[in-house]
């Protein structure tokens, strides 16, 4: 298994895939790695719609503005504010969704997927455009839409490290 680190270096958003299905397996993969991430008081505020219907898949890319991605398969991952009964918790469902999705993106590279992240929130027009396609309960919120497929193009390995956005003890 190679380290953790090189999988973070090699997760590239790909928006170009084969026609490939993604296996069963590898996507109960992807869920089981999306629901493995950190929550705020472990609230686990996640719902996870995933759609293989091209039909459904099509009106995805026509909702997106920048989501035309011709994917085999996406996950919308949303936040269910009905499971957040304690104050403030409500206000952390963005970050623990966010580190769901990141898991999800680590988690494809792995399995030799390619993926990318299209946001949804906090677009008012594509909430809703998305909940309607999706038929999401009022409490459901829709963060993003990952694509997800096996790539047709290749990028190299990177990082975007900047030492000019490292501050050490204060903003100096």
């Amino acid at each position: 298994m190679e380290n953790a680190i090189e999988f973070i270096m090699q997760r590239r958003s790909i928006r170009k895939f084969t026609e490939q299905m993604v296996e069963e397996e590898k996507i109960e993969l992807l869920l089981k790695a999306a629901m493995a991430a950190p929550t705020a008081m472990n609230l686990q505020p996640w719902e996870f719609v995933v759609i293989r219907d091209l039909e459904i898949l099509k009106q995805l890319r026509k909702a997106l503005t920048y989501g035309k991605i011709a994917a085999p398969l996406a996950i919308v991952v949303c936040g269910n504010l009905s499971a957040l009964k304690r104050p403030l918790a409500e206000r952390f469902w963005v970050q623990d969704c966010s580190a769901a999705t990141q898991n999800i993106l680590l988690a494809a590279t792995s399995l030799g997927l390619g993926s990318v992240w299209c946001g949804v929130h906090p677009i008012t027009m594509y909430k809703r455009v998305i909940s309607e396609l999706l038929v999401l309960p009022e409490h459901v919120h829709p963060l993003n839409v990952i694509y997800i497929g096996y790539p047709a193009e290749t990028k190299e390995a990177r990082t975007q490290f900047r030492t000019d956005r490292v501050h050490y003890d204060t903003f100096k």
